[in-house]
């Protein structure tokens, strides 16, 4: 789970450990590559190891905080394996709803191209451009498409709209409201993890995310230019 919703490499290993020995075990020790983790429990002289598929899920630090909270408590509570059990079954995802969601990060993308220069009727088509494509990345997250077709039909859906601010000169600020109304789609997240697994010396979980928030990066690109394509305008 760890693994899955975007804790580092780091504290993955810790957590694994940690909670191993409080639950009565010798040692723990655990190999992670970008879609799977195995690991292996000693208590005394036997051992066990277990292989286990990482699934692909859209980051998410509550489900993280539950989970060290969880570790937390059975260091306080050593070897209550029915409620480290208990505990892991009842973990949520505690999400944001989409009525609030929606317009903070059209609100976001919005401050930004004013803080860049729009004007205020590229502010209000970058906030138009930005919310919408949310909507449409939830929508089709939750139909659980692959995260990079996600990305590629929100950055066309986004520059599609965003391109409003050239219709009949509506903004005299078009090219900030395109390259703002996309922000929301920046892997800033997977970017970090990356760097400090690579600084911490897992290289191949490094290289992985690194590939990973790369291509995402790259289907983005490829529906804005799709867009721009389609509608003829030149850059940036």
């Amino acid at each position: 789970m760890l693994l899955e919703y975007g804790a580092e490499s780091r504290l993955i290993e810790q957590l694994s450990s940690r909670l191993g020995i409080a639950l009565g075990c010798t040692s723990i020790e655990i190999s992670l590559i970008p879609s799977a983790i195995v690991l292996t429990t000693l208590i005394g002289d036997s051992s066990v190891t277990t292989t286990r598929r990482a699934h692909e899920q859209p980051i998410n630090m509550s489900i993280v905080h539950q989970i060290v909270a969880i570790c937390i408590a059975a260091e306080q509570n050593p070897r209550n394996i029915m409620m480290v059990e208990r505990s892991l079954a009842n973990i949520h995802a505690n999400p944001y709803p989409a009525w609030l969601i929606v317009p903070i990060i059209g609100l976001s993308c919005a401050a930004f191209s004013h803080l860049q220069g729009a004007d205020w009727p590229g502010f209000w088509i970058t906030f138009l451009a930005a919310s919408v494509g949310m909507m449409v990345r939830r929508e089709l997250s939750s139909r659980k498409y692959s995260l990079l077709i996600v990305f590629a039909f929100t950055a066309f859906v986004c520059t599609l709209i965003g391109s409003l601010a050239f219709y009949h000169d509506l903004s005299s600020t078009g090219r900030i409201v395109l390259s703002s109304s996309v922000l929301l789609l920046v892997p800033g997240f997977p970017y970090i993890n990356s760097m400090l697994d690579a600084f911490k010396g897992y290289i191949s979980m490094g290289w992985g995310r690194w590939t990973q928030a790369t291509l995402l990066t790259l289907m983005s690109s490829l529906g804005i230019m799709l867009a721009m394509g389609l509608l003829d305008i030149k850059g940036w």
